[in-house]
C-alpha cells in the first residue's frame, strides 16, 4: 500500500510539472538596429519572470544591458482608427475590446489614447486611473472628414511616449491604408525609434495595410494581429495584455560594423535561450558584409589594418600625454630636492597651498600661454580678471572654463540626453563662470566710481597742507578704502620700480575701466603740461564726477520702468514654456519634438533678441 501511494505521488508530482516544463521557453521576438549603434531587441518568456534576461554577442555577454520589464509599469498608447470607414460597429467593437484591455491593465500602467481620422489627435494625457482612458474610450467618435492619417498617428504616439519614463508600448489597429498623412511611414519609424518603443498593430478586416503593419512590429519588436471581424478583437487584445507580462524590452551599444554578422543570444534563467542570426545594416540600407560606413576613410582601415593603425595611434597619443606628464614634474621634482637647503621653514610645513598643487600643469599652462598668449581675446581675458581682483592666472582661468564645459557636458550625457541638450550645458558651463567673473568685475568698478569723489577731495586737502602728489596718493593709500587703496597702492609701486607716473595712472585707468577715472588722468596730465594749481583742479573735477554720477542715477531712476519691462517680457516667454511643460507636457511636445516646432523656437529667440536689442537702445544712456 505503502509503495502505490509513493508512485501515485511521484505520478502526481510528474503530472504537475510537465505542463511547466513543456511551456517553459524563451523567444527573442525582434531586433532592432534603428537607434544604431544601440541594438533593441524584445524577449518574451513562456511564463513571466522578474529576473532580467542575459544578452550575449557572438558568444560574449553584452556589458552596459538596459533591460525593462514590461510586464510592469509601463506606458501604453492605445491608437485607434476612427476614420468613416470604421463608423458603426467596426468602432464599438474596438472601443469594446480597448476597455477590456484597460481594465485588464497592472495597476501602474499609465494609458494615453490617441485617435486618428482626417487628423490625428491626443484623447487626454497618460494617466494609471482606468477611468480616463474608459471616458475617452466612451466618448469616440467618427471623423467629420474623410482620410486615415496612420503614420501622423504612429509618429505622435512616439513622440508621447519618448517623454515618458519607464517601459514604452504602442497598441495601434486600423482599418485601412495611409491617407492624408504628413509624416512618411520612415518618418514614423524614426520616432519609434527614437523613442524605443514596441508596436502591436492591429490589422482589422482585409483592406489594411497589412505590409506596414508587419514593418512596424518587426523593426521595433513587437508582434503583428489581424481580425476579420468585430468579434476577434477582444481575444487579440487579451493576447497582446498577457505578451506584455512576460515581455522584456532591452538595449545595449554593440560594437559591431556595419555589415557584420551577429549571433544573438537571449537567455532566462532555466526558462532557456533562443538564438537568432542577424546582420547590422549599413545606412544605405544594405547589409551585406563587408559594406563600408563612410567614403572619407579608405577601405583598409575598416580591417585588421585600420584596428591596427588606430591601436597605435592611441599608444601614441598615450605616450605623449605622458611624456607631457613627466615634464611638468620635473621642475617640482627639481624644487623639492633643493627647497631643504634654500628654505627651512617649508620643511616644517606639511601642506602644500594650492598654486604649488597646480605646478605638474606647468607644462600644459606654458604650452597654453604660447599659442593663445598673443590673441587680443587672451589680453582682455586678462584684464577682466584683474578688474575682478581674483587670484587667478589667464590660463588657470581658461582650463577652468574648459573643465567646467566638458564636466557638464559630460554629466548630461552619462544622464542620456540629447545631443542639443548635450551642447546646451557644454556653452552653459563655460559661460556661468564667465559670467560670475563678469559680474564680479563690474561691481568692482562701480564700487570704485562711488568712492572717486572722495578720493579726489582727499587729495586736494592733501595737496592744499603742502605735500607732493605722489604723497598725496599716499594719503588715499593709507585710509585703506577698497578697492581705490589697492589699486593705488600698485601704481605707487610701479613708480618706485622706475615707471613714470603718467604711465602708471593710464595703466591703471584702463585695468579699472572707469571713464571717470580716464577723465581725471586725463585732466592731471593736462595740468602737468600747462601748470596751474592742482589742488584746485580736484576740487573741480570732483564735483564734475559728483553730478556726472547724479545725473546718471537719475537717468537709471527715470528708466527704471522701461527696464523693467524689458526684463518681464524677455523672461516671461520662458517662463510659460517651464511652467506649461512642467503643467501639461503633452501639449508642449509639438514644439520640442517636431521640424515645425524647432522652427518656431528658433524664429521666437531670434525676434526676442532683435526685440532686446532695441528695448536696450531705448532705456541706455551713453553720457
Amino acid at each position: 500500500m505503502r509503495r502505490i501511494r509513493t508512485v501515485l505521488a511521484g505520478a502526481a508530482i510528474l503530472a504537475l510539472s510537465l505542463p511547466v516544463a513543456a511551456g517553459a521557453g524563451v523567444r527573442l521576438n525582434g531586433v532592432d538596429f534603428g537607434a544604431y549603434p544601440q541594438v533593441g531587441a524584445t524577449v518574451v518568456t513562456s511564463t513571466a519572470s522578474t529576473r532580467a534576461p542575459n544578452m550575449f554577442e557572438n558568444g560574449r555577454r553584452v556589458v552596459g544591458l538596459q533591460a525593462v520589464n514590461l510586464g510592469r509599469c509601463k506606458n501604453v498608447v492605445l491608437a485607434l482608427d476612427s476614420s468613416r470607414s470604421m463608423a458603426g460597429k467596426p468602432l464599438a467593437a474596438a472601443a469594446a475590446a480597448a476597455t477590456a484591455f484597460v481594465a485588464s491593465k497592472p495597476a501602474c500602467d499609465r494609458i494615453a489614447l490617441v485617435t486618428f481620422g482626417r487628423h490625428a489627435s491626443q484623447q487626454g494625457a497618460f494617466s494609471s486611473a482606468t477611468i480616463d482612458a474608459d471616458n475617452a474610450l466612451r466618448t469616440l467618435a467618427i471623423g467629420a472628414n474623410s482620410g486615415t492619417a496612420l503614420w501622423d498617428a504612429v509618429d505622435l504616439s512616439a513622440r508621447l511616449l519618448a517623454s515618458q519614463p519607464g517601459g514604452r508600448v504602442l497598441v495601434l489597429l486600423t482599418d485601412g491604408n495611409d491617407v492624408g498623412s504628413r509624416a512618411s511611414e520612415d518618418d514614423a519609424l524614426s520616432s519609434l525609434h527614437h523613442a524605443g518603443a514596441v508596436v502591436y498593430p492591429v490589422a482589422f478586416g482585409s483592406k489594411a495595410d497589412a505590409s506596414g503593419l508587419k514593418r512596424l512590429a518587426s523593426q521595433t519588436g513587437g508582434s503583428f494581429h489581424g481580425a476579420a471581424a468585430g468579434g476577434a478583437l477582444t481575444a487579440i487584445y487579451s493576447s497582446i495584455a498577457r505578451e506584455l507580462r512576460r515581455t522584456w524590452r532591452v538595449r545595449y551599444l554593440t560594437t559591431a560594423r556595419p555589415g557584420d554578422k551577429l549571433d544573438l543570444k537571449a537567455s532566462v534563467g532555466r526558462l532557456g535561450a533562443d538564438h537568432r542570426s542577424v546582420a547590422v545594416p549599413d545606412p544605405n540600407g544594405e547589409a551585406a558584409a563587408g559594406s563600408k560606413p563612410s567614403p572619407i576613410l579608405p577601405s583598409p582601415l575598416y580591417g585588421k589594418l585600420g584596428d591596427l593603425f588606430f591601436t597605435l595611434l592611441a599608444a601614441m597619443l598615450i605616450l605623449a600625454a605622458g611624456i607631457l606628464f613627466a615634464s611638468t614634474l620635473q621642475g617640482s621634482w627639481l624644487k623639492r630636492r633643493l627647497a631643504p637647503h634654500i628654505d627651512s621653514t617649508r620643511r616644517k610645513s606639511k601642506r602644500r597651498v594650492g598654486r604649488e598643487r597646480l605646478e605638474v600643469l606647468n607644462g600644459l599652462f606654458r604650452a597654453t600661454e604660447n599659442t593663445f598668449g598673443h590673441r587680443p581675446q587672451w589680453r582682455n581675458l586678462q584684464l577682466l580678471l584683474q578688474r575682478a581682483d581674483l587670484p587667478l592666472r589667464t590660463v588657470e582661468f581658461t582650463w577652468l572654463l574648459i573643465g567646467c564645459s566638458f564636466g557638464l557636458a559630460l554629466l548630461t550625457a552619462l544622464a542620456g540626453r540629447s545631443s542639443l541638450a548635450i551642447l546646451a550645458m557644454f556653452l552653459v558651463g563655460g559661460f556661468v563662470p564667465y559670467l560670475a567673473v563678469w559680474f564680479k568685475a563690474k561691481r568692482r568698478m562701480r564700487a570704485f566710481e562711488d568712492q572717486l569723489p572722495d578720493l579726489l577731495i582727499t587729495m586736494a586737502a592733501s595737496l592744499k597742507a603742502g605735500h607732493s602728489f605722489k604723497q598725496g596718493i599716499q594719503s588715499v593709500v593709507d585710509e585703506g578704502q577698497e578697492p581705490a587703496a589697492k589699486e593705488l597702492r600698485r601704481v605707487l609701486t610701479d613708480t618706485q620700480l622706475g615707471r613714470p607716473m603718467e604711465e602708471a595712472l593710464q595703466a591703471t585707468a584702463e585695468r579699472i575701466g572707469s571713464k571717470n577715472f580716464s577723465f581725471v588722468i586725463t585732466a592731471v596730465n593736462i595740468q602737468r603740461q600747462v601748470g596751474g594749481s592742482l589742488a584746485g583742479l580736484f576740487d573741480m573735477v570732483a564735483d564734475t564726477v559728483r553730478d556726472r554720477q547724479q545725473f546718471a542715477r537719475k537717468i537709471r531712476s527715470l528708466t527704471a520702468m522701461g527696464r523693467a519691462s524689458a526684463y518681464v517680457l524677455v523672461g516671461l516667454p520662458f517662463f510659460i514654456a517651464v511652467a506649461v511643460t512642467l503643467l501639461n507636457p503633452t501639449y508642449m511636445d509639438p514644439l520640442y519634438h517636431s521640424h515645425a516646432g524647432h522652427m518656431l523656437v528658433v524664429l521666437g529667440l531670434m525676434m526676442m533678441a532683435f526685440g532686446s536689442l532695441i528695448l536696450k537702445k531705448i532705456v541706455s544712456f551713453k553720457g
